[in-house]
């Protein structure tokens, strides 16, 4: 099972005071090299370019008119959708605009009003993930409603049927996805409906309220009921399929952090995330987000930064005797699958930390 654990290495305890400085030093050494200064033409070309081919592909789908060419279309949305998401993510995380109510507005439009998605249930969501990713008790992305990727997950609910999809989801993973883009819709709708605090939740209720009853009501209006079903689950389906494809590579696989367990920043955030390397068009493809470790260090970090940013960070955790994961793609891919195909399966020891068992040596 060494295939899917990285091994991790760390100080031992005796350099703990310098772990707790090992974060400032290389933020220091980004910053110098201005890898966090804005980068305004990027984003504004970006965000000027985001409404307008929605406006020309919104003429487009009318243009064609009732016919199973839509099916291209809505293939073209999904996608279209999928990278405004990427561009909605990237203000959530402070990184177009200096002031903080300038990207959360920018979020609120490109999510709610243009992709669909509340900006307020992914922010709620999405902060916890960065604050502890893969630690149990603490991130939300590994206490999954269908696919366990915990053993406290796995254990739960157990019976006949379950047992078998439990036993099955690494081959059930990817078709699940299709229906992903569904449940974002459905989490955004029912996240500001409910009680609880969520600012501007009468924004996100007129935005959310434009985008999803004017999408359908355009969709039924152009295409026959038929044709109409079918584009919306080709849009829904591929949305959602390519932003879990997006997404799934991140952390799945990596190593699973004990509820009692504390790391420093720079451990917590690096040996639980996994790169992809690639060429700027998979860069471009997944919205930059297989630079997680980079990512997870500096969330504020422009979009353009990253690439040139991972180099030097790789350098310092290979100096600093910290894991740095990266991986092509599709081994990537097989890692999660085969990871929570035996997570289904019951085998225990998948979940293991590394770092517990170095714990367990020192405190010994």
């Amino acid at each position: 099972m060494g295939d899917i654990r990285p091994t991790v290495r760390t100080r031992p305890r005796d350099s703990a005071p310098r772990a707790t400085s090992t974060f400032t030093e290389l933020a220091q050494q980004v910053r110098s090299r201005g890898l966090l200064r804005r980068r305004y033409g990027y984003y504004w070309t970006k965000l000027v370019a985001a409404p307008v081919i929605v406006a020309a592909s919104v003429l487009a789908f009318i243009w064609i008119g009732d016919t199973w060419w839509q099916l291209f279309t809505a293939a073209a949305l999904a996608i279209l959708f999928t990278q405004i998401a990427f561009l909605g993510h990237d203000a959530a995380h402070r990184q177009i605009f200096v002031s903080g109510r300038w990207n959360d507005w920018i979020s609120l439009i490109l999510g709610d009003l243009l992709v669909g998605m509340s900006y307020g249930w992914w922010q709620h969501k999405h902060t916890r993930h960065h604050a502890n990713p893969n630690k149990l008790g603490a991130d939300p992305d590994i206490e999954l409603p269908v696919i366990a990727v915990t053993a406290e997950t796995a254990m739960k609910h157990r019976g006949p049927t379950i047992s078998w999809l439990r036993g099955h989801q690494g081959l059930l993973f990817f078709p699940i996805l299709f229906l992903e883009g569904i449940s974002l819709h459905a989490s955004s709708v029912r996240r500001v409906l409910t009680r609880g605090r969520l600012e501007r939740r009468w924004v996100e209720i007129v935005f959310l309220s434009v985008r999803m009853i004017g999408y359908l009501v355009l969709v039924f209006l152009v295409l026959s009921p038929g044709i109409a079903f079918v584009f919306l689950a080709v849009q829904l389906g591929l949305f959602g399929f390519y932003m879990g494809v997006a997404f799934a590579p991140n952390h799945k696989g990596m190593p699973v952090v004990p509820r009692d367990m504390t790391l420093d920043f720079l451990r917590r955030q690096v040996l639980m995330s996994r790169n992809i390397r690639g060429s700027r068009f998979l860069d471009v493809a997944m919205g930059g987000l297989n630079y997680q470790i980079e990512h997870h260090l500096f969330p504020s970090m422009p979009r353009p930064h990253l690439r040139r940013a991972a180099p030097l960070i790789a350098e310092y955790c290979q100096d600093h005797d910290v894991r740095y994961t990266q991986t092509g793609l599709f081994t990537s891919y097989a890692i999660v699958v085969r990871y929570i195909n035996r997570v289904g399966l019951g085998e225990r020891d998948v979940f293991s930390c590394p770092l517990i068992e170095q714990r367990a040596a020192l405190t010994a």
